[in-house]
């Protein structure tokens, strides 16, 4: 079984909508069996909240309930639970580190996997959760394609 953890800043945003795409996506090919997907944050500042509305909406419009999704913060003991460690941008990757550190090179940026890898962008700030989605979307499409490739 190959276990993801997403992580983002609050866990409310960027990693639960990863999560929830991802559990999406290897629903559809079959392979829900295969996967462990979860999402935290590197912070404590939204510990205990759930999914910020804007991704409720964009969630539930693919027919994806989220509403038993509460922030949570990234363990030490989540390091040797997950395969892979997959951050938004570069400062979850930097605060992730403080966590735990890389020793099994677990962590990634989610669009690392992608012909374009940069941050996904915090939407929190931006205000711009449709192109979330999408760079979201297709970095999960391309880390579940290496996955299986690499099996």
């Amino acid at each position: 079984m190959t276990k993801i953890l997403f992580v983002c800043h609050g866990n409310i945003c960027r990693s639960p909508m990863a999560e929830f795409l991802m559990k999406e996506l290897v629903r559809e090919q079959g392979l829900e069996d295969d996967f462990y997907i979860e999402s935290a944050a590197t912070s404590t500042e939204e510990i205990g909240n759930g999914v910020y509305p804007p991704v409720k909406r964009i969630l539930k419009a693919r027919g994806i309930d989220c509403s038993a999704k509460h922030a949570r913060q990234m363990t030490r003991a989540d390091y040797d639970k997950f395969d892979y460690i997959v951050c938004m941008d570069q400062k979850n990757l930097r605060n992730m580190g403080y966590i735990a550190i890389d020793t099994q090179n677990k962590y990634s940026r989610l669009l690392d996997y992608t012909n374009n890898p940069h941050d996904v962008a915090d939407p929190w700030y931006s205000g711009d959760f449709e192109t979330t989605e999408r760079e979201v979307q297709q970095g999960c499409r391309e880390l579940l394609q290496h996955i299986l490739n690499n099996k």
